[in-house]
């Protein structure tokens, strides 16, 4: 079973805030602790939970966080969107990646379908790498409309309009200085 390790950051919370900020903007509630990945996803409760493993790299910014974001304006979205840091939210996406995404490569960034404490949908950074925005929106609408949700879009389409992407490589995030 995880072990808490109470690890720190890697990357400067400052640095990576606006890539946080564009995720709770659509919808996604933060979960920064194993504690609070337990309780969001092991509830069985027959709704559908987006997870998306949140990330600096340069497909998470280029494509995966623009295309989740696109992807719910669709009129059919998950039930809950939920989303941890990788390399911020260190404790909480180890336990996402045991109990949740064994059964997969680990990846960051990640986008998961959960529903009653089982995964049954992943995209890892090896379906992500190469696709536009666009691409993955696509791939994700596909995949809301087999599932239970409920109606979208996440936020009215004039918000939608105003959201800025946070797109930066991760190379020139400064790391985490205690």
């Amino acid at each position: 079973m995880y072990q808490i390790n109470s690890k720190p950051p890697i990357y400067d919370q400052i640095a990576v805030q606006p890539m946080r900020d564009e995720l709770k903007f659509v919808g996604f509630e933060e979960m920064l602790s194993p504690e609070d990945v337990e309780k969001r996803l092991s509830v069985k409760d027959d709704e559908t939970k987006l997870v998306f493993i949140n990330s600096v790299c340069g497909c998470s910014a280029g494509s995966a966080r623009p295309g989740v974001a696109l992807a719910l304006q669709h009129s059919k979205i998950p039930h809950k969107l939920y989303t941890s840091f990788a390399g911020n939210d260190r404790d909480a996406v180890d336990f996402l990646r045991e109990k949740y995404f064994y059964k997969y490569s680990t990846s960051s960034p990640a986008i998961a379908i959960v529903k009653n404490g089982e995964t049954i949908y992943y995209m890892g950074r090896a379906d992500i790498i190469g696709k536009s925005p666009e691409d993955i929106a696509e791939i994700l609408t596909v995949v809301f409309d087999t599932i239970d949700g409920i109606k979208g879009p996440s936020i009215q389409t004039e918000n939608y309009k105003q959201l800025v992407h946070a797109i930066s490589c991760g190379s020139k995030i400064p790391l985490f200085n205690n």
